[in-house]
């Protein structure tokens, strides 16, 4: 499916929960926050179903994100239901870690290896200043688990100013030594409960600070619906990206929509949610009917990710935390 800038849309990204146990400072304030009762959440049944209806539509890439995914109850029958499906190709998991190790053989045998991992820093105590959790040393050891079993990780990290930059070249060395691709991420202005800092350290300041000490980095060509930039370096057996999450400058290429855990689908991360899917289900519509909905969202998404923030509905309030709107 195309929208109206011919961008081809064929990734969903599906928050299975907005539960979280980790309280990193940029995502979520440190009591958290209000979750979501089990009714209100998108049934597994209806994810399901919604995968399917895209699927038709031409969807090839489907993520699970949260909050925590792993912390949903019986979250790998949902991922058996996804692959059964035959339609996506791609099934990938955004996690913190913390509780992914027994699952790790499961996801394996169903062909489930493409896992992003969120750590913002190398060092223990700045990684527990950031989380609000002591859970450093269960992380690296998830980490290792997958890549030992051949797991396609990438790591993410999301960059602050005056909190973790001097982790940007210890954690650029794991390409080095391990086949991961390692992503500095732009922060964005999510509702934290973090604002004391104000001043983004931005993707040129990150690429800046590579460039000074890898001097033969390179550029690699991107393909649609890449969010970041690639870079490599001779001998490095994994890449370094840098995504632009608040410079924006990755939206021409953008080829996917967010459904949130309580069925708010977003065609742009800066929108303020644009339907509500799981209403429009629990009115008994068909799955045409569905169908004629997502074609309709995706004809409407917007250019990019400043023109979807001047049409939120409340643009003076802050946006919200990136546990509810799915990671």
């Amino acid at each position: 499916m195309n929208d109206s800038f011919d961008r081809t849309i064929d990734y969903v990204r599906i928050a299975v929960t907005d539960r979280c146990n980790l309280r990193c400072f940029y995502c979520m304030p440190a009591e958290g926050i209000p979750y979501e009762p089990k009714a209100q959440l998108l049934s597994y049944e209806e994810i399901t179903r919604l995968l399917r209806v895209l699927g038709d539509l031409g969807f090839k890439k489907v993520r699970f994100t949260g909050g925590e995914p792993f912390l949903r109850k019986d979250f790998m029958q949902l991922l058996e239901s996804t692959a059964a499906l035959g339609d996506y190709s791609s099934i990938h998991i955004t996690s913190n870690g913390t509780l992914l190790q027994k699952h790790i053989t499961k996801l394996k045998a169903l062909g489930i290896t493409k896992i992003n991992l969120s750590i913002d820093s190398l060092d223990k105590e700045r990684f527990k200043k950031i989380t609000r959790r002591d859970d450093f040393e269960k992380v690296m050891q998830t980490f290792h688990m997958l890549i030992d079993n051949g797991f396609q990780v990438k790591l993410n990290a999301v960059i602050m100013n005056g909190i973790n930059t001097q982790d940007i070249l210890s954690l650029a060395a794991l390409a080095e030594t391990y086949p991961v691709d390692v992503r500095f991420i732009e922060e964005m202005p999510f509702n934290g409960g973090y604002k004391e800092n104000k001043q983004l350290y931005s993707a040129r300041d990150i690429y800046a600070d590579l460039k000074a000490h890898y001097t033969d980095l390179e550029a690699l060509p991107s393909t649609h619906g890449d969010t970041a930039s690639l870079l490599s370096m001779p001998n490095f057996k994994g890449n370094i990206g840098i995504i632009a999450a608040f410079s924006r400058t990755f939206c021409d290429t953008c080829n996917r929509l967010r459904i949130s855990s309580k069925g708010e689908i977003k065609s742009c991360l800066y929108d303020d949610g644009v339907f509500n899917i799981r209403d429009y289900m629990r009115e008994g519509v068909s799955d045409e009917a569905l169908a004629a909905k997502f074609s309709e969202i995706i004809r409407l998404k917007p250019k990019d990710g400043f023109e979807a923030e001047k049409m939120r509905k409340s643009p003076s309030q802050s946006m919200k935390s990136m546990s509810s709107i799915g990671g």
